[in-house]
């Protein structure tokens, strides 16, 4: 018997860089809620107000944003103001996993493994990290996603040109110790106790570059669902990243990058809260490996929306 759901937004568009990739992921939300009978409605918050947002009623709302005001607890504020339950990690949560450098701290702290790093204001910053961390090198602005400003340096003569880069999205910046290895990902669902990991995927792109052109455009990327792994490994990737999920408090789903070096040590990267829903996105993949089908993914994440924090009444 289906859910009825009520009146369902889906939140997409919006103003960060990431936009063009949140508008095919919102549509195929749509698509997929409409063919479940939902009775849902795009709504692009690149467009339109928190004005119209509340005027428009919804029961609850998909968010099919990424990036900056859509994945970074500002979109979940102004929706636990508005009262309107909502899919993905609350306000706190969406934020900390946005910023990757306080990510890391949190990691470090509970003693999760994650790569050495080094925050970086000036260029000359960048000479001291690359001492510290070594090269190759990875600088990136720790507030964007989609490999967004993100720079791989094997030749220190492309230190300040990396910067430059990195620069034209945020003033503060994150060097990362360049783990080499194989590469994957881990959808991450539930809450607390509950939380559990989907299958794990293998990336393999062209030499290496896991970049917005593999990611979204280019269909030369393979992927592994389930990676092809020995079973313990698996369990101990799944493990780390359940881990750091609970860490930062997340829960609905998010997904989790991973590194493997060739000490077959796992190093954790980040954490994405409102992962990608398009024909190349990895949940649907992970999903699909466990049986299940897009449109039911997209129900599924739906039924677990809610408005996190507790309003006391007086």
């Amino acid at each position: 018997m289906s859910v009825d759901f009520g009146k369902v937004g889906v939140l997409y568009g919006g103003t960060s860089a990431e936009r063009p990739v949140s508008l095919i992921s919102g549509k195929g939300v749509h698509e997929a809620l409409l063919s479940k009978g939902i009775d849902a409605h795009l709504f692009d918050t690149g467009e339109r107000s928190l004005a119209e947002l509340a005027a428009e009623k919804f029961d609850r709302v998909f968010i099919a944003l990424h990036g900056r005001f859509g994945e970074d607890g500002c979109m979940q504020g102004a929706l636990e103001i508005l009262g309107i339950p909502y899919t993905g990690p609350g306000v706190m949560a969406s934020a900390i996993s946005m910023d990757k450098i306080m990510t890391k701290r949190i990691l470090i702290e509970k003693g999760i493994p994650t790569p050495r790093y080094a925050v970086v204001h000036e260029e000359q910053d960048l000479h001291t990290a690359k001492e510290q961390l070594g090269l190759p090198m990875l600088v990136k602005p720790p507030h964007e996603g989609s490999t967004l400003g993100l720079c791989k340096v094997t030749d220190e003569s492309k230190l300040a040109e990396a910067f430059q880069l990195a620069k034209t999205y945020e003033s503060e910046l994150l060097a990362e110790q360049c783990i080499i290895g194989r590469e994957f990902t881990i959808a991450i669902m539930g809450k607390g106790d509950e939380a559990h990991a989907l299958p794990v995927i293998e990336i393999i792109a062209p030499g290496g570059n896991y970049d917005f052109h593999h990611k979204y455009v280019s269909d030369d990327t393979r992927y592994e669902c389930p990676a092809n792994l020995p079973v313990e490994l698996s369990a101990k990737i799944q493990e780390y990243c359940v881990q750091a999920y609970r860490a930062v408090a997340c829960e609905g789903w998010s997904r989790i990058d991973v590194m493997l070096d060739k000490d077959m040590q796992p190093w954790i990267l980040e954490i994405n809260t409102s992962p990608g829903m398009t024909s190349h996105s990895l949940v649907p993949m992970a999903a699909k490996a466990n049986g299940m089908a897009y449109s039911d993914l997209c129900v599924y994440l739906l039924s677990q929306a809610t408005c996190k924090i507790v309003k006391v009444k007086s």
